[in-house]
């Protein structure tokens, strides 16, 4: 099956939900083909590689499993105004399938997402204070640090990795959040997969980055994840001059 490659509906959440100026929901130059019977997507994606140099992803479980996973964005809507498409509104990236979000501080307000997503944890890694679970700490980890190259995560590393180890025990689902849900959240989840998984901040890093393609720790966050992966590893593995980081 040259050209043609398996996705897990956990990936197409992700894809449809990455953002740059505005949602990739909204996003038109794509084909999606929905059918019933996998052969015959197949079939329909062997003849499509022919018409493209990239891959044809092919839905693993069709429709019938995204839309199970994932209900809140079935719709029995066909036409859309392109100002309606404009406005739709992303949602938190899954970087564990139905356990653990990222996203930003937005997405942490909407009483929907909560709802849909059946948040029942929080971690803000932002100056901000968010509308629930304000004032519960078995619920909301608030680590105040600023988005700046001043800014230190670093005490806060071992709390973190407690705080979501806990939840995932009693099985909670927990949202990961910052303003922007680009620099200090990403950091955070980079370490705790880290912690997690004794695995390199290379690793991690490129799990992340597939889940969220527009994460960027800033570089002070970078240099203080070197410094976790040689409390969790013993050593310092990932070169962090590459332009990569």
């Amino acid at each position: 099956m040259t050209g043609l490659v398996l996705c897990e509906p956990t990936e197409l959440y992700n894809i449809l939900n990455q953002v740059t100026k505005l949602s990739r929901l909204t996003e038109p130059n794509y084909l999606c083909l929905l059918g019933i019977v996998l052969g015959a997507a197949i079939e329909c994606g062997r003849t499509l590689t022919h018409l493209t140099r990239h891959p044809i992803h092919i839905l693993r479980g069709g429709y019938e499993s995204f839309s199970a996973m994932y209900h809140f964005f079935r719709t029995q809507k066909i036409i859309w105004m392109p100002q309606e498409l404009d406005a739709f509104q992303p949602y938190p990236v899954e970087i564990m399938p139905g356990r653990i979000y990222l996203g930003n501080f937005r997405q942490a307000c909407d009483p929907k997402i909560q709802k849909d997503l059946k948040i029942k944890a929080h971690v803000n890694i932002s100056m901000e204070t968010g509308p629930f679970f304000v004032g519960d700490a078995n619920k909301l980890l608030h680590i105040q640090i600023e988005d700046s190259l001043e800014a230190n995560i670093t005490p806060f590393l071992r709390h973190l990795c407690h705080f979501i180890e806990v939840h995932l025990e009693l099985g909670s689902v927990i949202l990961v959040f910052s303003t922007m849900g680009i620099s200090r959240s990403c950091a955070a989840i980079l370490a705790y997969l880290m912690h997690q998984n004794e695995q390199t901040l290379k690793r991690s890093w490129a799990y992340v980055k597939k889940c969220k393609t527009n994460m960027r720790p800033n570089r002070a966050l970078v240099a203080q994840l070197s410094e976790w992966e040689k409390v969790v590893l013993g050593d310092i593995v990932t070169d962090i001059l590459d332009p990569l980081y």
